[in-house]
């Protein structure tokens, strides 16, 4: 019988883990699917992991492990690919905010010859002015940057075993799951979903993570910002011909004003040109240092009785 293998990151989800552990858990009995959820905590600062470790005791269908401090949620979501052994795998919020509803629909896609089956999102819910405006220009960046759009798409997600094994493969240690899964290509099908409040808890996205988030993600998937400069570097030449045409007109005609405004708007365009390109530019050149230096994606500290293998530094399935 196939194994469906559900991935749950959670920071700071204390009050969800048992919740969603049984709602997932009796979902999955009245389909008839076969499943084990892995969950995945981020570096928790309260008692997620020992959540995590009460309900694997109730439920050996359960397993669960915590990473040495924070990665974040990239981090999360290979690390739970990793540790799983299911046909099918499914990526999806430890706050139900993705339905478990639509679940047993991406199952028969599956079934069906899918590879991949992307949950769209229809509806956002109930959020405040702020998130809503973060998120959205969130959104907005990235599909300008990676050419994908961003605004219905999320990580909540059905992949086959050769999908996930792809992903798994992939020798790059800054992520970004979502579009990779794009990338990835394969049979690709669609569910809609709205979606859902969270019982307990909140958001654990600013508008600061958001839009460090997406610059990091950005970067890591696009070479768009660097073609910005080369854009950036026309834009200041062209203004700059205009300019001195400008000048030399007024020279000439003996219309000329005397005085540094000219020449201090001159430096100030180009200048700041310059800033912003070294720090694009900056920021590649460490994302290059991050991924020469070959450091694990993250550091697994604890994991679950249920979960066979070596837990001292990155995980490694298999040993």
């Amino acid at each position: 019988m196939a194994l469906l293998s559900i991935v749950l990151p959670a920071y700071n989800e204390e009050q969800n883990i048992g919740n969603t552990a049984s709602v997932l858990s009796a979902l999955l009995a009245e389909n008839a699917i076969e499943y084990e959820l892995i969950f995945i905590s981020d570096g928790s600062r309260d008692g997620t992991y020992e959540e995590i470790v009460k309900v694997a005791r109730e439920n050996p269908r359960v397993k669960g492990a915590e990473f040495s401090r924070n990665f974040g949620k990239e981090a999360g979501i290979f690390a739970g690919l990793e540790l799983t052994g299911g046909d099918a795998v499914i990526v999806m919020d430890c706050d139900l905010q993705h339905p478990p509803s639509v679940i047993p629909e991406m199952w028969r896609l599956w079934q069906e010859g899918a590879e991949v089956v992307e949950g769209i999102k229809t509806a956002r819910g109930r959020e405040s002015l702020g998130h809503k405006l973060s998120a959205g220009l969130f959104y907005k960046i990235m599909s300008c940057l990676i050419k994908m759009d961003m605004n219905a798409s999320s990580d909540f997600k059905l992949l086959d075993r050769k999908v996930v094994d792809v992903l798994l493969a992939l020798p790059e240690r800054n992520t970004f799951f979502r579009a990779l899964s794009f990338w990835a290509g394969f049979r690709t099908e669609a569910v809609h979903y709205e979606v859902q409040e969270r019982q307990f808890g909140e958001s654990k996205w600013s508008f600061l993570s958001l839009m460090r988030y997406a610059i990091s993600n950005a970067t890591s998937f696009s070479t768009l910002p660097l073609q910005l400069v080369t854009v950036m570097g026309l834009v200041s030449i062209l203004f700059s011909v205009v300019l001195a045409a400008q000048t030399l007109v007024r020279f000439l005609m003996g219309t000329s004003v005397e005085g540094f405004t000219t020449v201090i708007l001159l430096i100030l365009i180009i200048g700041g040109f310059l800033m912003l390109s070294l720090g694009i530019i900056g920021h590649y050149i460490a994302r290059i240092y991050e991924e020469v230096k070959g450091r694990p994606k993250y550091i697994i500290s604890k994991v679950t009785d249920n979960v066979k293998g070596e837990i001292i530094g990155a995980w490694r399935k298999g040993k």
